[in-house]
């Protein structure tokens, strides 16, 4: 099998990875569990002959920076079927790749089970908005859900800063300039100080990676820019302690009282395997409101996971009533919402 068949079949197959490792057959992830394409195990020379072809498809890139450093991330697209984030590396000496496959049709929010709620962020005309959770969770499909809302509905310029891109969108309303580290810009905090001058109304940054960064963010959410950016926390309460612990001891105070004031919501999310062999995305959304940012302000953060839990409006969402919506629907199964649940008792009596 050449790698166009294998990246076709992948496609077909509603696959979100592909696995080229020495030792054990191409395989794929799908719906969260890894299956192998066939029974043949691949040799080193094999894994080698597949990731050239990558390479070749991505526009003749240099092999000699996967074989010089041992890692090497870059996307690709195959005109007509989609578009391929690749991370090749060396494993026991041979080659590896796994390859995310990126989609050139933007996700349907309601097919993917995100909430209205979710996407009417959009709305908001200034401060940040953070989507977090695990690795693989949905957080890039979120985000791209909310900036498509956007470039549908309203005259902006979006500037999204991405580590590599992962949905390519389209100027509609909206002019829509998407960046790539490492191919059109530097780094996330020289992007981010040079869109600062390139009249943004909306900035997408692909990650939160260092203080630095956050300090140039929490800045342009201040100065009238709507932000978006993720982290790999879970809990509204834990990506605030995420950030305030970030920054030095002395610098604490004061970007606890600037992060009361800039951020407007946190949604953390997680997928969860549903009762027909699918995934689907299970939410905490916190919409900050004035108790939330007096809790911020005076270091009181550990009450914020309570308020969201004892909540019952719609700007607060725990993720257990997220999971128990989904069981009461029938889309998962009560040992699947108390696995994933952040107080498994509590929701064990309304199971």
């Amino acid at each position: 099998m050449n790698t166009t068949e294998l990246l076709e079949n992948a496609v077909s197959a509603g696959a979100s990875d592909i696995f080229v490792v020495a030792g054990r057959p191409v395989s794929m992830r799908i719906h969260g569990d890894i299956r192998m394409e066939d029974n043949t195990r691949l040799l080193p020379d094999d894994t080698r002959r597949i990731i050239e072809q990558i390479y070749e498809l991505a526009g003749h890139r240099d092999i000699g920076i996967l074989e010089d450093t041992g890692d090497d991330d870059f996307s690709f697209a195959v005109p007509g079927l989609s578009r391929f984030r690749v991370s090749a590396f060396k494993q026991r000496g041979s080659l590896s790749v796994v390859i995310r496959i990126i989609s050139f049709t933007l996700p349907d929010p309601a097919a993917f089970g995100i909430p209205e709620k979710i996407i009417r962020f959009a709305d908001f005309s200034k401060g940040m908005v953070l989507v977090t959770g695990p690795a693989g969770s949905g957080k890039s499909t979120t985000l791209a859900c909310i900036i498509d809302h956007i470039n549908k509905n309203y005259d902006k310029h979006i500037i999204t800063l991405e580590d590599p891109l992962e949905f390519l969108h389209r100027h509609n309303r909206s002019i829509v300039s998407q960046r790539e580290i490492n191919v059109d810009t530097e780094n996330y905090v020289t992007a981010l100080r040079a869109s600062l001058r390139q009249s943004p109304d909306v900035i997408l940054l692909g990650e939160m990676r260092d203080y630095e960064t956050m300090q140039v963010a929490m800045t342009a959410a201040e100065t009238g820019h709507l932000l978006f950016s993720t982290l790999h926390t879970i809990g509204a309460a834990n990506t605030i302690d995420r950030i305030i612990d970030v920054f030095p001891p002395n610098q604490q105070r004061q970007i606890a009282v600037q992060l009361s004031m800039v951020l407007q919501a946190v949604v953390s999310q997680q997928l969860v395997p549903t009762t027909d062999g699918s995934i689907t995305p299970a939410f905490e959304i916190m919409i900050v409101n004035p108790a939330i940012r007096n809790m911020i302000r005076d270091n009181k953060i550990p009450q914020i996971d309570g308020l969201i839990y004892s909540s019952a409006g719609n700007d607060l969402v725990s993720m257990d009533s997220s999971l128990l919506s989904l069981y009461k629907n029938g889309r998962i199964t009560a040992d699947t919402a108390l696995a994933y649940a952040s107080n498994p008792e509590m929701l064990k009596k309304k199971l």
